[in-house]
């Protein structure tokens, strides 16, 4: 019952606190909404062209190509054979690593170490690509310069942390 009154409470006090700092709160929610979608417009070709890049690495092949490319380097890194697509995955889409997660599970178990670690890089790393088109995107920057290979790097430590560790 508790749970069901958060959201109707926390909108009562949005209103009140409106009302005390004599605020119109409809207009400022309809600036709100308009601001929102004028982002959500500003950012969907940056979401396309990622969107687009995932589906032609898996469709076309390219991804199997760089999990057998990459292979040997990785298992030596500890890393199992078939974590491998989320690691690739990752960096580039939530839901295509979840969905590789997902395989993982299946293939191997849920409590096999590969799954362990496609879990423990799926949940603890970012969309490096995704978020980085997103936000530097919405920002307007079209020079990265060094914030992709800083996230990348930081990605790959994150890799090598889950396969010592996990």
């Amino acid at each position: 019952m508790g749970q069901s009154l958060l959201i109707p409470a926390l909108l009562v006090l949005a209103v009140l606190s409106a009302l005390h700092a004599r605020v119109v709160a409809y207009d400022a929610f309809v600036r709100g909404a308009r601001e929102g979608l004028e982002t959500v417009v500003s950012v969907a070709p940056y979401l396309a062209a990622i969107l687009t890049a995932v589906a032609l690495l898996r469709e076309t092949g390219l991804m199997d190509a760089a999990q057998a490319l990459l292979s040997p380097l990785l298992t030596r890194l500890g890393l199992p054979r078939e974590s491998l697509s989320v690691v690739l995955l990752r960096p580039l889409s939530g839901s295509a690593a979840l969905a590789a997660v997902s395989e993982v599970m299946h293939a191997c178990g849920p409590d096999s170490r590969a799954a362990r670690i496609a879990c423990v890089i799926s949940g603890a790393s970012e969309t490096v690509f995704f978020t980085g088109s997103l936000y530097l995107g919405a920002a307007g920057v079209t020079r990265s310069r060094y914030a992709v290979p800083a996230a990348l790097a930081a990605y790959a430590a994150g890799v090598i942390a889950a396969a010592q560790l996990v």
